[in-house]
C-alpha cells in the first residue's frame, strides 16, 4: 500500500508512510525527510522537479 519516495531535494529514500511532510505539485503528491526540505521544495518547487528528472 504504501511504498518508496525520494525527497527531492536531499535526494534521501523515505517510506511514503513515513514522510515528515508532503506537498502537492502538478497533480502529484512530492514526499519529504523533514519540514526544511518541504519548506525548500516549496519556495521553487519547479527548480527540484527539474533536477528529479534530470
Amino acid at each position: 500500500m504504501f511504498g518508496k519516495a525520494t525527497d527531492p531535494v536531499c535526494g534521501m529514500k523515505i517510506s511514503k508512510k513515513d514522510a515528515a511532510a508532503t506537498s502537492e505539485y502538478g497533480g502529484k503528491t512530492v514526499y519529504f525527510c523533514n519540514r526544511a526540505c518541504k519548506e525548500e521544495f516549496d519556495k521553487d518547487p519547479e527548480r527540484y522537479i527539474q533536477r528529479a528528472k534530470g
